[in-house]
């Protein structure tokens, strides 16, 4: 006894499964892409809750990538190009040292051990104020006397917060995407 059967619509079922790598890696790049603008989103916002006085640079300056790399890894990255974000995230001096803070694996820093003066006239802002910096007076020249600051993390806890986030943000382009395209 033979059989035979027909099956209706395989070429088309083989075309969609042609398109389906390179779908899906658009929409996982695409995703990573939502994941690192969320991540923005939580450090401008803790940025906004925890500067007094602030012109907006530090936040202007933050920076977001995402990038294949030649293994098939896609990567996203948040960072800023303001040195002052390095000095927020890490903390200075003694005071930055002592703080507690997440550092990166593989990582070292180092921190000045010296305490340092600025000069008064040199600042538009009172740091006795804000920062509680000492005022001292050296040869009738007035300088804020420190040790450096906290660590005030703003981009490691915003990517971690993202990262918890990531797998609910890329399925859903996935899911999008294979909707739309398949």
């Amino acid at each position: 006894m033979q059989f035979s059967f027909e099956i209706k619509g395989l070429d088309r079922l083989r075309e969609k499964l042609k398109k389906l790598p390179g779908v899906t890696e658009e929409a996982i790049h695409d995703g990573e892409e939502d994941v690192m603008d969320q991540a923005e989103a939580y450090a401008v916002e803790e940025l906004q809750k925890s500067i007094k006085y602030s012109t907006g640079e530090l936040t202007r300056s933050l920076r977001i990538e995402v990038k294949l790399k030649s293994t098939g890894e896609i990567v996203g990255r948040l960072w800023s190009n303001d040195p002052i974000a390095v000095y927020r995230e890490f903390g200075t001096g003694r005071n930055g040292e002592k703080s507690p803070k997440i550092t990166p694996p593989n990582v070292t820093l180092t921190y000045r051990q010296t305490t340092w003066f600025i000069p008064v006239d040199k600042v538009d802002l009172d740091l006795t104020a804000i920062y509680g910096m000492q005022k001292i007076k050296i040869h009738d020249k007035e300088f804020y006397r420190t040790n450096g600051q906290p660590a005030r993390q703003f981009l490691t806890p915003a990517i971690e917060k993202a990262g918890r986030d990531a797998d609910e943000i890329i399925s859903k382009r996935i899911k999008e995407a294979l909707s739309e395209n398949l």
